[in-house]
C-alpha cells in the first residue's frame, strides 16, 4: 500500500493540491479571525485599559483601608502600586471658589506608570505640586505657575500648577492630579474604584503579593478586569465575550464545511480507484489506513502552512484596516494559544474525519457496486430520502433553537440554531440547489443556447458535487449577508434610541436670561455647526423650588437629532434625575412666575438639560415676554466631545449656567459599533476570498472528474469557445444559486441576531436591508463565479479531444 499511496500522491497530486488548499485555508480562517477577535476585544477595552497599562493585576474595588496599605506595601516587596479613584473637594483660585466638588485624583510617582498625556508644563516632582486637566484649567481660567487651595479647614492642601494634561480614558478623568503623599490626607473622603499592582514576576506573583497585605483580596488580570468594566457599562451585557464567541463558532463552521465540502468531491471521484484496488487484492483495512495516512500528511502539514500564513495575514489585515479606517478602532492583534491549538486540531481531526467517512462508505460496499455510478443522492431512492428527511429535521430544530435564542435572549443558542440550520440546507442540498439551477436554467437555455442548456444539464447531473461546489459560495453570502444586514439594524436601532435619549449634543441652562454676548461666545466656539436659542424663565416649582422653566424654539431646523418629544398642554416634563424627592410622575404642581400661577401634570423626560420643559402656549401665559434661557448646540461631525464641553463649561460655569453634554454618550456607542465594525470588515474580506477560493477548488476537481466527457463534447464539434461558455455559465448558475439561497439565509439568521441580541437592549429594534451593499454581495458573487471559472475552463478548452478520451 505505501507503493500505491506514492503513485497515487504523483499521480493525483492536483487533487491532492485542492485538498491541501481547502485545509490551509480553514486554518487560515482561524487563526485571522482570532486576531480580529483579539484587536476588536484591545479595540474595545483600550479605554478602560489606558490607566493600567504596565500593571500585573488589578484589584477591583477594594476597601479604603485596604488600597491604603497596598500603595504603601508596595515599595517594600520591590513593586509599584497605584490608585484609580478620587476624593470630591472643593478648589479655590485667588480667593474664588471654582468647582465645590472637583474630582481629586492621584497621579502615579513613577513616569512609565503615568496614564495621563501631559499637554504642557511637567508632571509633579514633589508634594505641593499637581497637574490640572486641560478642559478644568479652561473652566476656571487655571494656567501653569498658578497657585490653587484644595479642600478647606484642616485638611486643606495648596499647590503649585505645574503642568496641563488630558486623559485618554473617558473613564479616569479628574480635574487635578497630585501625588499620592498629598492625596492620602483625604483618606477618609477617598472613593477608591481599583488599585493596579507591577511587581518584578507576572500575574500570579502580584496575586500573591497583594493577599499578602490583603487576604481576602480577588486580584485580576488587566483584560479580566477590563472585559468586567466593559460589561458593567454596557448594561451586563459582555459584548466582547459574545463577539469573540460568534467570531470563533464561524471560523470553526467555516472551516469544516470548506474541508469537508473539497474531500466529499475528491473520494466521490476515487471511488472507482478504490473499487479497483479491492478488485486487484487491497483489503479494507489496507485502504482505509492508507487514506487516513494521506489525511494525517496534509492535516499535518495544512496546519503548518495555515498557521504560519494566518499568522502574517492576520495580524497585516489588521494594520490594513486600522491604517484605511481609522474611524474603526481596532487595537493590537494577538493571537492566543487557544487559538492555534483550535486551528491545528481542526486542521488534523476534521480532515481525518472528511477524508474517513466517504471511504468508509465506499469499502463497505463490493468492489463490483463501487464500479457502478453513485446515486444514492437522488431523492427517489431510500438513501435520498432519508437524507432531505433528517436534513428537513435538522432545519426545524435549528429553526426552533432561533426561536428560543430569539425568546431568552441567549447569544450560544443564536449560534447554535445558526449553525444547525444552516448544516440541515447544506443536507438537502443535494435536491434543494439542482431544483433552482433547473429553474434558472431555462431562462440561460433561452439566451445561451446550446451552452446555456448543456450548463444547466451539467450542473444538475450529479447533485452531490453540485451541492458542495455551491456550498463553498453559500458559507461567504451567508455570513455576508448576515453581517452586513445585522450591522445596518444594529445601527439604525441605536441610531434612533441615541436620537430618542440625546437629541441635543450639547444643552446650556441657565439659571437667568443670556446676555447676547454670552449666546456670540458660544456660536464662535470652534466645532459647533448651530446654535438654537431657546426661551423660558426661572419658575417656581412646588416640590423642586427654583427651576428654569423652557419651551422648545420655533425653529430647532441643524439642532436636534431625530425630534424632542413635545409636552402636553398641560404638562411640565422634569428630567428623571430631578424627580423623586417628594415629586414623581404623574403629580400636579403649581408652577409660579411672579403672581402668574399655571397647576401642571409632572411627566419625566431627558435630554435637554437641567430644566423643565413645556409648551410654548403654557410659556406665554406664565411669562409673557421669555427671555433667552437655554442654548442648545449642535457639534461638528468631528467635534472632540470633551474638548467642545471645556470649551462650553469656561463660558458656561462663570455664568453659573448648567452643562449637559449627549455628544460623549452618542461618540461612546459609536466607538463600540465602528470597533466591531472594523473587525467585521476584517471577516467579511476573508470570507469572501474562502468564497472563492472554495468555488475555484471544487469547480475545478469537477472539470477534472470530467475530461473525457468534455473530449467527447469537443469531438461531436462544441467549440473551444462553447465549452468555456459552458463551464463560465455553469459556474455563474451556481453562484446565482448560492446567492440566493445564502441572502434568504443570512436575513434570516440577521433578523433573529438583531431580536435576540440588540432587541433587548434597544426597544423596537427592527429589520433593515442594506440594499446597496446586498446588490455589491450579489454582483461579487457573480464576478466570483466567472472568475473560478476561469482557470478550470481554460485547462479544460485546451485539452485535445484525443487527449481527452484517453483521460481515466
Amino acid at each position: 500500500m505505501r507503493t500505491v499511496l506514492l503513485a497515487s500522491l504523483r499521480t493525483h497530486t492536483r487533487r491532492y493540491g485542492a485538498a491541501l488548499l481547502a485545509v490551509v485555508v480553514g486554518v487560515v480562517f482561524i487563526v485571522v479571525t482570532g486576531a480580529l477577535s483579539s484587536a476588536v476585544r484591545d479595540g474595545l477595552t483600550a479605554d478602560v485599559s489606558v490607566p493600567y497599562n504596565g500593571a500585573d493585576a488589578v484589584l477591583d474595588k477594594p476597601a479604603t483601608a485596604d488600597a491604603t496599605r497596598l500603595l504603601e506595601a508596595a515599595p517594600a516587596a520591590g513593586a509599584d502600586a497605584w490608585l484609580i479613584g478620587w476624593t470630591l473637594q472643593q478648589v479655590t483660585h485667588d480667593g474664588k471658589v471654582v468647582d465645590s466638588s472637583a474630582d481629586i485624583a492621584q497621579v502615579p510617582d513613577r513616569p512609565d506608570r503615568r496614564w495621563q498625556e501631559l499637554v504642557d508644563g511637567r508632571f509633579p516632582a514633589r508634594a505641593g505640586e499637581a497637574v490640572v486637566d486641560t478642559n478644568a484649567a479652561k473652566v476656571a481660567d487655571v494656567g501653569i505657575g498658578d497657585r490653587l487651595r484644595i479642600g478647606s479647614g484642616s485638611e486643606a492642601l495648596d499647590v503649585e500648577v505645574v503642568g496641563l494634561a488630558d486623559s485618554p480614558s473617558a473613564f479616569s478623568v479628574a480635574s487635578v492630579y497630585v501625588l499620592w503623599e498629598d492625596l492620602s490626607r483625604w483618606e477618609d473622603s477617598l472613593y477608591v474604584s481599583s488599585v493596579a499592582w507591577a511587581g518584578p514576576g507576572g500575574l500570579s506573583e502580584a496575586r500573591a503579593a497583594i493577599r499578602d497585605v490583603v487576604p481576602t483580596a480577588e486580584p485580576m488580570s488587566v483584560p479580566a478586569f477590563a472585559q468586567l468594566v466593559q460589561k458593567e457599562i454596557n448594561n451586563e451585557v459582555d459584548i466582547i465575550a459574545i463577539i469573540v464567541l460568534l467570531f470563533a463558532s464561524i471560523a470553526l463552521l467555516v472551516a469544516v464545511l470548506v474541508i469537508n465540502n473539497t474531500f466529499t468531491i475528491l473520494f466521490a471521484q476515487r471511488a472507482r480507484d478504490f473499487a479497483l484496488l479491492r478488485c486487484v487484492g487491497a483489503t479494507r483495512r489496507q485502504l482505509v489506513r492508507s487514506v487516513r495516512l494521506e489525511s494525517l500528511l496534509i492535516g499535518v502539514l495544512a496546519a503548518v502552512i495555515g498557521i504560519g500564513a494566518g499568522l502574517g495575514l492576520g495580524h497585516g489585515l489588521v494594520a490594513f484596516v486600522r491604517a484605511q479606517w481609522p474611524d474603526a478602532h481596532l487595537g493590537e492583534a494577538s493571537v492566543g494559544a487557544a487559538w492555534l491549538l483550535v486551528a491545528a486540531v481542526v486542521a488534523v481531526g476534521v480532515t481525518l474525519v472528511a477524508a474517513w467517512l466517504p471511504t468508509r462508505r465506499v469499502v463497505r460496499v463490493s468492489p463490483l457496486a463501487a464500479l457502478r455510478p453513485d446515486d444514492s443522492t437522488q431523492v427517489g431512492t431510500s438513501t435520498g430520502r432519508i437524507r432531505l428527511a433528517v436534513g428537513l429535521l435538522v432545519i426545524a430544530v435549528g429553526a426552533l433553537a432561533l426561536v428560543v435564542a430569539v425568546q431568552v435572549t441567549s447569544p450560544p443558542a443564536l449560534i447554535a440554531g445558526g449553525t444547525t440550520t444552516f448544516a440541515g440546507v447544506l443536507l438537502i442540498g443535494p435536491v434543494l440547489v439542482p431544483a433552482l439551477i433547473r429553474a434558472f436554467g431555462h431562462v440561460t437555455g433561452r439566451v445561451l443556447g446550446p451552452a446555456g442548456r448543456l450548463a444547466a444539464g451539467n450542473a444538475v447531473r450529479n447533485p452531490r458535487r453540485t451541492a458542495a461546489t455551491a456550498a463553498s459560495l453559500l458559507i461567504g453570502v451567508t455570513l455576508t449577508t448576515a453581517v452586513l444586514t445585522g450591522m445596518a439594524s444594529s445601527r439604525s436601532a441605536l441610531a434612533d434610541k441615541m436620537d430618542e435619549q440625546h437629541p441635543i449634543d450639547v444643552a446650556i441652562t441657565g439659571t437667568g436670561p443670556f446676555s447676547p454676548d454670552v449666546v456670540e461666545r458660544v456660536t464662535a466656539v470652534d466645532g459647533i455647526d448651530a446654535v438654537a436659542t431657546v426661551p423660558g424663565t426661572t419658575a417656581r416649582v412646588e416640590g423642586l423650588g427654583l427651576l428654569p422653566v423652557i419651551a422648545p424654539p420655533g425653529s430647532t431646523h441643524g439642532v436636534l437629532h431625530g425630534d424632542l418629544a413635545e409636552p402636553g398642554p398641560r404638562q411640565l416634563q422634569v428630567p428623571w434625575d430631578l424627580l423623586g424627592d417628594g415629586v414623581e410622575p404623574g403629580d400636579r404642581v403649581d408652577v409660579t412666575v411672579g403672581d402668574r400661577t399655571e397647576r401642571l401634570r409632572v411627566v419625566g423626560g431627558e435630554g435637554w438639560g437641567e430644566a423643565a420643559l413645556v409648551r410654548r402656549t403654557t410659556l406665554d401665559r406664565l411669562a409673557p415676554d421669555p427671555s433667552v434661557q437655554a442654548l442648545w448646540v449642535r457639534a461638528a461631525d468631528d467635534a472632540d466631545p470633551e474638548d467642545l464641553a471645556g470649551s462650553l463649561e469656561a463660558i458656561a460655569v462663570p455664568i453659573d449656567a448648567g452643562v449637559e453634554n449627549g455628544l460623549a454618550r452618542r461618540a461612546y456607542v459609536d466607538l463600540q459599533l465602528d470597533v466591531v465594525t472594523g473587525g467585521v470588515v476584517g471577516l467579511l474580506a476573508i470570507a469572501v476570498l474562502i468564497a472563492l477560493v472554495g468555488i475555484a477548488n471544487t469547480l475545478g476537481l469537477s472539470v477534472l472528474e470530467r475530461g473525457r466527457e468534455h473530449a467527447l463534447l469537443r469531438a461531436l464539434g462544441l467549440t473551444r469557445r462553447q465549452l468555456r461558455r459552458m463551464l463560465a455559465t455553469e459556474a455563474v448558475l451556481l453562484a446565482v444559486v448560492a446567492t440566493v439561497l445564502g441572502t434568504a439565509l443570512g436575513v434570516t439568521f440577521a433578523w433573529a441576531g438583531v431580536q435576540a441580541l440588540v432587541g433587548p437592549v434597544v426597544s423596537g429594534a427592527g429589520l433593515v436591508l442594506p440594499w446597496t451593499q446586498l446588490a455589491l454581495v450579489v454582483t461579487a458573487s457573480a464576478v466570483a463565479g466567472l472568475l473560478a471559472a476561469v482557470v478550470p475552463a481554460r485547462r479544460a478548452s485546451r485539452t485535445t479531444p484525443a487527449a481527452g478520451l484517453a483521460m481515466e
